[in-house]
């Protein structure tokens, strides 16, 4: 008999707060694996395996805000006894076979992690033995497969030949142009176009629904990450797929209010993702970012106001420069900052903004905002809206110039 247990992240409380705050809790999986374990090898199961919506790090993304860790698998491998293998699902990795000793029963447990988005498949490997009675695992093992590599279910695309074509139909629609080719491919290292589209479009959003209220007067900043360093947007045709690939969440759009104070602080924050890198030497871009295994995702370009990111400084003093207006930023000065609700509600755990006042949000997904700006538009136009904003120095160096 083989039991399944499915556990999902604690991190869902903050990310998702609109939807579950005060109607539902996450417990720790550790916490949660220890209860129901047992009860699955008390109900006669031979082989159990866990099914986490979590990464096997051990770390999280939203520091104190909840006592749980976010990337638990491992610590559930390792504290709690009675699990034969753990799909893992969070960090869009790909882990073919990692064991963990289980520290109570001196077990090997296997983990396996196939990336993302179905392009890979785990399959466990499991020996068992006629025991005592009963079915016991022996060994265990995994592998991933890969989905590109394999021929397709005549039945399966079948079944799903009409809904398939209307997705493709959907996605391939034509939403505007654009004058020239955009990629993301140096965005996590150099203010490009593509990135100031996305906060374009937040700002002006943010800015149309401020419109004649309280806060219309203030400027309206915006951030924006890179979440595919493959995402693109063509000279010509725009596509509702190019849309979908440049923002492929389904965050919405909120506006807060920050400080310039609080603005400095979040920039600092957000600069962690560089590796510090003494002035004079040469620059490997492939080892210049995601310091201390920072995702891209928790990376923020920030548009409205100029600065510099001095990579030779240590975390905490690398901005430079903060300016709005050509003027430096005054630390009690106010903004409205747009931002995606997944920062907002703490994810990643940037300072400041999941407690700042909150004056607009909308239940529109921003890749949907996007569409609609580039259908109102016709034409996009880097020209009419990129700039260099940001950039990174040492000692005052452009490190690209």
């Amino acid at each position: 008999r083989v039991a399944v247990l499915g556990l999902t992240n604690p991190g869902i409380a903050i990310w998702d707060k609109v939807n579950v705050g005060g109607k539902m809790v996450f417990p720790g999986l550790e916490e949660q694996a220890a209860k129901w374990v047992p009860r699955l090898r008390s109900m006669g199961a031979d082989v159990v395996i866990v099914s986490a919506h979590s990464g096997s790090s051990g770390t999280s993304s939203y520091g104190d805000q909840l006592p749980y860790v976010e990337n638990a698998a491992g610590l559930v491998a390792e504290q709690v006894p009675g699990i034969d293998a753990i799909l893992v699902g969070h960090a869009h990795v790909e882990i073919a076979e990692h064991f963990v000793t289980n520290r109570v029963t001196g077990k090997r447990v296997v983990l396996s992690e196939p990336a993302k988005w179905g392009q890979r498949l785990t399959l466990f490997d499991f020996d068992l033995v006629w025991e005592k009675g009963r079915w016991t695992v022996e060994k265990a093992g995994s592998q991933v497969l890969n989905s590109n590599t394999v021929a397709e279910d005549r039945k399966v695309v079948s079944l799903l030949r009409s809904e398939h074509r209307k997705v493709v139909a959907y996605v391939n629609q034509v939403i505007g142009t654009s004058v020239v080719a955009m990629s993301t491919a140096d965005a996590p290292w150099k203010d490009e176009p593509i990135i100031d589209l996305i906060n374009q479009v937040q700002a002006e959003t943010v800015a149309a629904a401020l419109a004649g209220g309280e806060y219309a007067e203030l400027p309206v900043l915006s951030q924006a990450s890179c979440f595919s360093r493959t995402a693109g947007i063509p000279a010509g045709d725009v596509t509702i797929r190019d849309a979908a690939g440049l923002y492929p969440f389904e965050n919405t759009l909120e506006a807060r209010l920050l400080t310039g104070a609080q603005l400095k602080e979040y920039l600092e924050y957000s600069a962690r993702y560089y590796v510090r890198t003494p002035a004079g030497g040469p620059v490997d871009t492939a080892k210049l970012t995601n310091a201390d295994g920072i995702p891209d995702y928790n990376y923020d370009a920030v548009s409205g106001v100029t600065y510099d990111i001095d990579i030779a400084r240590p975390v905490g003093s690398r901005i430079v420069g903060l300016s709005f207006g050509g003027k430096p930023v005054d630390a009690a000065a106010r903004f409205v900052f747009a931002v995606n609700n997944y920062r907002a509600s703490g994810g990643g755990n940037f300072p400041h903004v999941p407690g700042a006042k909150q004056v607009w949000a909308n239940s529109d997904e921003i890749r949907n905002t996007i569409i609609a700006w580039v259908q109102a538009k016709g034409s996009v136009d880097p020209a009419a809206f990129a700039s260099v904003g940001w950039r990174l120095t040492r000692e005052g160096v452009p490190v690209f110039p």
